[in-house]
């Protein structure tokens, strides 16, 4: 396998305050961006298992609705996803679930 870079290997620039938790987060929603073509009007989240309890300090929860709005995951506005998602008109509802089965039980 040929790798162009050290950054090939290791992974993309991103922004913490956890890149572990922010990089798949905000791919998974450009992702969803690209799929609808469009800024979505509103977005409903909901987080599992241990995503469930650390997306806020980790900041996976500005991470998605940054890929949302189409940033990248080197992309500094990141910390302010929610003001801009406000300022650019998407509603975002973020809530957490644990799975009974197949059905999603919320939180809150």
């Amino acid at each position: 396998m040929r790798f162009k870079d050290v950054f090939s290997i290791i992974g993309p620039s991103m922004v913490g305050p956890s890149s572990s938790h922010t990089a798949g987060a905000v791919r998974l929603g450009r992702t969803a961006r690209h799929v609808l073509g469009e800024l979505p009007e509103q977005v409903e989240i909901i987080f599992y298992g241990s995503f469930a309890t650390t997306h806020r300090g980790h900041g996976t929860d500005l991470a998605m609705i940054a890929g949302l709005l189409d940033y990248d995951t080197d992309d500094l506005r990141i910390r302010e996803a929610f003001a801009r998602a406000e300022e650019a008109g998407m509603k975002v509802r973020i809530r957490t679930a644990q799975k009974a089965g197949s059905i999603p039980i919320p939180q809150q």
